[in-house]
């Protein structure tokens, strides 16, 4: 049987896979280049779990698919180093800022808004201001939105471009192991045992094949590090609650230290008049947010995460996320939702008490319930307390009717041991983006993968 032959091949196609053989195609035009996707095309990703609820599919469409989770998220483009992920662990502070304008310019080819978000700079040394005295710390951004409703014809038009340049990709195939011997990768065998040779490899798995890189890190003999898991809440409240940090900012990048554990506990991923959604990982249903460009709520979304890092013995952060997210999906037959008053009273919601609320859910399905039968104690503390600091720089956060969802899991998958190129101590092997754990955002996501093809275009 003969074995077919690439110059590269890239596993996972979300925006570190995408970007990474967009670039490659720039710098080595006429390669011999093959993605690899087990999802399914942009085209025939769809999520049930939108129309009514999650039923569990075997790959899930919001997670997998060309385009990855970045293809059905929000689409916030943040233009600053300062978050996002970890690839200033890797390069300097100027290489970074160069690589981040090179992924928003690559967005913005594909047809990314050429609007930016953010605060002048008296605004935002006011803002910055407020938030000190309020015991938080404000992170100012510039910041595209592409939109739920339009990220999806972007990363088409990635995929439209790498066709027509000679790409070769191949949806709904699913890697089972990379091959290499004597420590130089050998290339990739399918689930299926078809064996296809490459002289690089490129692994960008995303969230969702977190878990099978790992295992393969550890059959190859790749060192790894656990990142934090961050485990919280997301929060709808009326918009105009919200007007104050939206309007100036779009998104308010918030972070605080617990007073009582000295925990980090921080905003994310705010949506100005959008919707609480789901995702599902494998079994688990947890919570997101989503806006839109062309439409709005009246309610405006945030996540209140809290960080924790294991030490050892203990090895499994994903795990123990996991295993609180499936302790919400048996109480509440997928998502919770309580009122912030009633979780202070100590009190389960009822429907008659959430239709009292000022705020009209945007997820439909979540079932009233009461989050401290699931969220830890700490868990719980660090998030009253933030909502607390927060309702002194925002007041009405904080109010009774104020929606909880539960429950929100970042996970940060464990970091490959790699050097200034993404390259793995396997000559030829990269690992880049969130399945990576170098990064955990659209920008740097795609310029990890802008900086591994780059090395991989001077080595071939």
């Amino acid at each position: 049987m003969s074995v077919e032959r690439y110059d590269a091949i890239i596993v996972g196609a979300g925006p570190a896979g995408v970007f990474a053989a967009i670039e490659l195609m720039e710098h080595r035009p006429g390669s011999r280049l093959l993605v690899l996707e087990r999802g399914k095309p942009i085209s025939e990703r769809s999520c049930p779990a939108r129309e009514r609820s999650c039923v569990n599919c075997p790959t899930c469409a919001i997670m997998t698919g060309w385009g990855g989770a970045g293809a059905f998220s929000d689409g916030k483009l943040t233009l600053s180093t300062d978050v996002g992920g970890w690839l200033g662990d890797y390069l300097d502070a100027r290489e970074l800022e160069r690589l981040v304008d090179d992924s928003d310019r690559t967005w913005l080819r594909f047809g990314a808004t050429t609007e930016i978000h953010g605060p002048d700079q008296e605004t935002a040394a006011r803002l910055v201001h407020d938030a000190t005295l309020a015991g938080m710390r404000l992170i100012p951004m510039r910041i595209r939105h592409i939109g739920s409703d339009r990220s999806p014809a972007v990363l088409q038009a990635m995929y439209d471009h790498l066709v027509e340049v000679g790409v070769e990709v191949r949806t709904r195939t699913e890697v089972a192991r990379i091959r290499e011997h004597a420590g130089v990768v050998q290339g990739v065998e399918l689930i299926d045992g078809t064996s296809i040779d490459a002289s690089a490899v490129v692994v960008a798995p995303g969230r969702d094949g977190a878990d099978w890189l790992a295992a393969q890190a550890r059959s190859l003999g790749i060192p790894l590090v656990n990142n934090a898991v961050d485990i919280g809440v997301r929060v709808e409240v009326p918009a105009p609650v919200m007007e104050p940090l939206t309007v100036p900012l779009y998104e308010a990048k918030l972070i605080q230290y617990s007073r009582r554990f000295g925990d980090q506990v921080r905003t994310f991923c705010m949506n100005p008049y959008g919707a609480v959604t789901t995702e599902s990982y494998g079994t688990i249903v947890t919570v997101n947010g989503h806006s839109y460009a062309e439409r709005r709520t009246e309610n405006t979304n945030f996540a209140v995460l809290v960080s924790q890092s294991f030490t050892h013995p203990f090895q499994e952060p994903i795990t123990y996320g996991t295993s609180i997210a499936r302790l919400a999906n048996l109480l509440g037959e997928g998502i919770l939702v309580q009122r912030l008053g009633d979780l202070r009273a100590g009190r389960r919601s009822t429907e008659k008490r959430i239709a009292e609320s000022v705020v009209v859910p945007t997820l439909r399905g979540a079932t009233p319930g009461d989050l401290s039968f699931v969220l830890p104690y700490r868990h719980l503390v660090d998030i009253l307390e933030f909502l607390d600091s927060l309702d002194t720089l925002v007041p009405g956060v904080a109010a009774d009717g104020t929606l909880l969802y539960g429950v929100e899991v970042k996970f940060y998958s464990s970091r490959l041991q790699v050097g200034a190129d993404l390259q793995t101590p396997i000559t030829g092997l990269y690992a880049i983006g969130d399945g990576a754990g170098v990064t955990r955002g659209l920008i740097q996501s795609g310029a990890s993968g802008l900086l591994a093809a780059r090395a991989i275009a001077k080595a071939l």
